[in-house]
């Protein structure tokens, strides 16, 4: 009876001893070919008796490998194969070498087993190699330029497509408002941008200060350098018509119309992160960029210039605050950023000195014009951005403009004179950051510079210039991640010349603009707004007028 017992128990002891790697090991010993295993009986390829047999001899293999110092090289040369088809191999062998002590009549014929625990390790072993294949070759097809890809898309920075080495962006916005503009009476002003002596209240469907735009930038890097191309088409809403300022001259509201496309950015950028980007082409200027871009009622209307006939654009705070940087074509540089400190200079297009103001009461020109330049326009521009104590972020920036205005033409000025006057300018602004709020401030003043516009009204009939200057003051609050409102005001002064007289010729412009701001969806902005404009003359006249708008901008 005690030998029939022991029979019995020896079975189950060895049994025991066989499956003791598969109850203790597993954390320690997991490993692909384990992972491999569950894949393979989720994918309906093993049952899960094959499953459980295979993996407690690979267990108890890989034990025994370690117990005796096995070397590890084979297994490093080649997991998958060493992990499953040796190794359930040599698990089959162990099996018949342990049953092999049972006593007769109980021992455990692993034959068939053995052979299926081979059969499922070299399809394990198909099975990895087809998975390592398809994953190389997906690899090779993500990284292949005859694959498109597109980048997470993030609000307001486009679309950016990746084909091949080359970063294709697609970027935009589009407008537009109700504008109703009421004159508040005056007489005149020459270069004044109130409509206040216009006599009639207009009603408008408009763009705002930005027209539409549709901006496409390609990018790569060869040869270690980084460079883009970039192309930027700016379509207003209203009719068009031919003028000195073309698509953004005042429009013609008559049937049969078309609206105008002003091609404001063609240009090139090449440079690395350690040197600096060098521009090439037509593009913003530096002078004056950062007071526009920084302008509220960049996404809205300000005063409106002409409401009865609109052009491309409104004109916002330009000539209320800041002139106009204007789009010019450019060879600049932009330092890269050293502790918050970057500057930017370049050559640019010279462009003429333009009478603006028109006549006085008799026809006669109030402003000298020029159209010969022998050098390029120079300016530049130096940034500081900080942080201060707990959370305000800063920014300081201060440029300059010089260029010589030569061949000076006027009722008082001989073509043969040859008059020329050297055009000087200087701004500096900075915006303070601190959670929902954000303040800016402005100043600039120039000679020879004129005002709304470069070189509007900048010198007199006499070829002396005039001196000019003019500011710009903000305040906005976000009350929510949507909604904010915006305050500001700004002025722009244009001084007469020495020995001048011109009574007519505009003295002052300021506005005041109200905004509220409300984010509809990451694209979509509604947009309400109040601006009231005055312009005033180095004599008696003056007029003003107040315009309400709503609208939307959608930006992508």
């Amino acid at each position: 009876m005690a030998s029939k017992k022991r029979a019995l128990l020896l079975p189950v002891m060895a049994t025991s001893i066989a499956c003791t790697p598969f109850m203790t090991a597993p954390s320690a010993l997991a490993d692909d070919y384990s992972d491999l295993l569950d894949i393979l009986q989720l994918k309906g390829s093993l049952t899960k008796h094959e499953h459980d047999t295979l993996l407690a001899k690979h267990l108890s293999h890989t034990a025994s490998a370690a117990s005796h110092a096995a070397p590890a090289s084979r297994a490093t040369a080649h997991p998958v194969r060493t992990a499953s088809a040796a190794g359930a191999r040599h698990a089959a062998q162990a099996g018949h070498a342990l049953n092999s002590g049972y006593e007769d009549g109980i021992r455990f014929d692993p034959g068939a087993a053995s052979s299926r625990a081979e059969l499922a390790a070299d399809r394990a072993e198909a099975s990895a190699r087809s998975a390592q294949d398809a994953m190389r070759s997906t690899n090779e097809a993500l990284n292949s330029n005859s694959i498109v890809r597109v980048a997470k898309y993030v609000p307001g920075k486009g679309l950016t497509f990746k084909a091949g080495p080359i970063d294709i962006n697609f970027s935009g916005f589009v407008n537009g408002f109700y504008t109703y503009n009421s004159p508040a009476g005056g007489r005149p002003v020459a270069g004044g941008v109130s409509s206040g002596s216009s006599g009639f209240d207009s009603s408008s469907v408009r763009n705002g200060l930005l027209p539409a735009g549709f901006i496409l930038k390609l990018s790569t890097t060869q040869s270690g350098i980084d460079m883009s191309a970039v192309l930027g088409m700016y379509p207003g809403v209203d009719n068009a018509k031919n003028g000195a300022f073309n698509a953004n001259t005042g429009g013609s509201p008559v049937g049969l119309g078309t609206a105008g496309i002003d091609l404001r950015q063609v240009y090139v950028t090449v440079g690395t992160k350690e040197v600096g980007t060098f521009k090439f082409g037509r593009d913003l200027a530096i002078f004056g960029s950062d007071a526009i871009l920084n302008d509220a009622t960049l996404l809205s209307v300000g005063s409106t210039g002409s409401n009865a006939a609109p052009g491309n654009t409104s004109l916002g705070r330009i000539g209320v605050g800041y002139v106009y940087a204007d789009w010019i074509p450019q060879i600049s540089y932009v330092s890269p950023t050293y502790h918050g400190l970057q500057g930017s200079v370049g050559v640019f297009q010279p462009l003429d000195e333009f009478n603006f103001a028109g006549g006085d009461a008799s026809g006669r020109p109030l402003s000298a014009s020029s159209s010969q330049h022998s050098s390029p326009m120079v300016q530049g521009k130096g940034t500081y951005d900080f942080t201060i104590g707990g959370g305000v972020q800063a920014r300081i920036w201060a440029s300059f403009l010089v260029q010589h205005q030569q061949a000076l033409t006027s009722p008082d000025l001989e073509a043969s004179s040859r008059r020329s006057a050297m055009v000087e300018a200087g701004e500096i602004g900075t915006k303070i950051t601190y959670k929902g709020f954000q303040g800016v401030a402005y100043y600039y003043r120039g000679s020879g510079l004129g005002t709304t516009g470069l070189f509007f009204d900048g010198v007199a009939n006499n070829g002396r210039k005039r001196a000019s200057e003019g500011y710009y003051v903000q305040a906005m609050y976000n009350f929510t991640k949507k909604f904010k409102l915006v305050g500001s005001y700004g002025v722009s002064n244009l001084y007469q010349a020495a020995g001048e007289d011109s009574p007519l010729l505009v003295r002052r412009n300021q506005s005041e603009v109200g905004a509220a701001f409300y984010s509809l969806t990451d694209w979509l902005n509604l947009v309400a707004e109040y601006a009231h404009t005055e312009s005033a003359a180095h004599g008696p006249n003056k007029e003003s007028d107040n315009t309400a708008s709503g609208g939307v901008i959608l930006l992508f």
